[in-house]
């Protein structure tokens, strides 16, 4: 009886990763939401008369109330003060309630002809929707983050959170390949985002029986430190001036640039690689998600395999810089004009999707190494914070410039009218996001020597 009070539930490889798998279904919900509009670009301008500047707009809403009313940071706070089960429901409560929003308006026809703040009434309203929804899934984000971090803290870190982001880009995956033959099959734009209505209602489920398998592990905490004064101190309560002792850490800094820099380079991409693959390499519209989608499919792979490298040799900064310098080379080359071959889009996207898988690998379990564990939901909020400039920004940007600058002339499609457009200046600006993710990649390097955080060493702890 002494040997199992003796022992934390995490101790458990089944528990353990049981916990994950619960977590990382709420994750794969809120992931397919994010990217399911992305194939739906052309049918969105057919159907719902949307421009490229409406598309954009609506895109960057995402980090709206993220960015401008510290949505994220105060749910980074209360992560820290109020718990994983009580901000981890609340987010994904809020998911569901951004997203039957954007549903709505969507689907409606009660908004035609309506203006409001200067925008279409339906793109306004769905952004505020998609607005809603991005303060749940980020705060989810942050939540699972920390989850991971309690469960696997000394055993398999990088290799849980790339467990994480692999199940949640699964989400992005099927978002890609799967939103636009739905929408075509049914007629209508608004079918898949129905579906992920009905897959975070799930999500929230799946967080219940989470909040069963919390309260055993905090259970067995409780027990172990009554049985044992060898454990660590019960840990210190967040105080608003650790936000402080946050923002002031070289380090953390160099993370969140290159978190924004790396994220903003690819997200933003996704938005537009459906209609790039039309565009550029003439793949048929009815498949044209599908090369896009074979990004999260390699990361669902990869993003593991090189976790595990990371527990078990180490070299995180190295690491991120080889993933940043990946990014750079395939989105060069996707911007020069000849390239245009659907082969090489391919080979290409199985590069981003390499490097793409190289960077959060390392990147989100290097986090602990520099910042204490009572601090980490605010230091990945924070992070997130900075990541939503960029999430909420550049797809603004990319839709601006498109529109501006990369329309080409018109086609017939099915008897519609339609633009063409060239989208190298879009994808020379993503290569220069990369650029800059390799050189905060060697600062973070040149810090982590200075310090000793640890973020070249292996996180299993023998």
């Amino acid at each position: 009886m002494t040997e199992k009070i003796q022992k934390l539930l995490s101790d458990s490889k089944t528990a353990r990763w049981t916990a994950l798998l619960v977590v990382s279904f709420t994750m794969f919900a809120g992931y397919y939401l994010a990217d399911v509009m992305a194939p739906l670009q052309g049918l969105v301008r057919n159907q719902l008369g949307w421009n490229d500047t409406d598309y954009g707009f609506f895109t960057s809403a995402y980090g709206w109330f993220n960015v401008f009313l510290f949505f994220l940071i105060i749910g980074g706070i209360i992560l820290d003060k109020k718990g994983i089960r009580f901000t981890g429901l609340g987010a994904s409560i809020i998911m569901v309630l951004g997203t039957g929003i954007k549903y709505w308006a969507i689907s409606t026809h009660s908004l035609d002809d309506m203006v409001l703040f200067g925008w279409k009434a339906q793109v306004m309203v769905a952004a505020i929707g998609y607005a809603i929804f991005g303060v749940g899934v980020e705060i989810a984000g942050i939540t699972a983050s920390k989850v991971i971090v309690k469960w696997f803290k000394g055993n398999e870190l990088a290799l849980a959170m790339g467990m994480q982001l692999s199940v949640a880009r699964l989400g992005t995956a099927l978002a890609l390949s799967s939103s636009r033959p739905i929408a075509l099959a049914t007629g209508t734009v608004s079918t898949p985002i129905l579906i992920c209505l009905i897959m975070l209602c799930i999500g929230v489920l799946a967080f219940f029986m989470y909040m069963t398998m919390d309260r055993k592990l905090d259970a067995s905490i409780i027990a172990v430190k009554g049985q044992t004064e060898k454990l660590s101190d019960p840990e210190e309560e967040f105080q608003i001036k650790d936000i402080f002792n946050i923002i002031t850490n070289k380090g953390w800094w160099y993370i969140a640039i290159l978190c924004v820099l790396f994220y903003s380079s690819v997200f933003p991409f996704l938005k537009y690689a459906t209609d790039i693959m039309v565009n550029k390499f003439g793949v048929n519209e009815y498949w044209a998600g599908l090369l896009p989608g074979l990004l999260p499919f390699g990361t669902i792979f990869f993003t593991p395999l090189f976790g595990g490298i990371y527990d078990k040799k180490g070299k995180g900064a190295s690491i991120m810089i080889i993933g940043a310098f990946i990014i750079v080379c395939v989105h060069a080359l996707f911007s020069i004009p000849f390239l245009n071959h659907w082969i090489i889009a391919v080979i290409l996207m199985i590069l981003l999707g390499i490097g793409f898988s190289l960077v959060p690998s390392a990147m989100w379990p290097s986090v602990p190494k520099i910042i204490p564990e009572r601090q980490l939901g605010t230091a990945y909020s924070l992070i997130f914070w900075v990541q939503n400039w960029g999430l909420m920004g550049v797809p603004a940007l990319i839709g601006w410039v498109v529109n501006t600058y990369c329309i080409t002339g018109t086609k017939l499609v099915e008897g519609v009218s339609e633009n063409t457009y060239d989208y190298t200046i879009p994808m020379l600006i993503f290569t220069g996001f990369g650029v800059l993710s390799i050189l905060f990649g060697f600062l973070l390097k040149m810090e982590d020597k200075k310090k000793q955080y640890g973020l070249q060493l292996p996180n299993i702890k023998k």
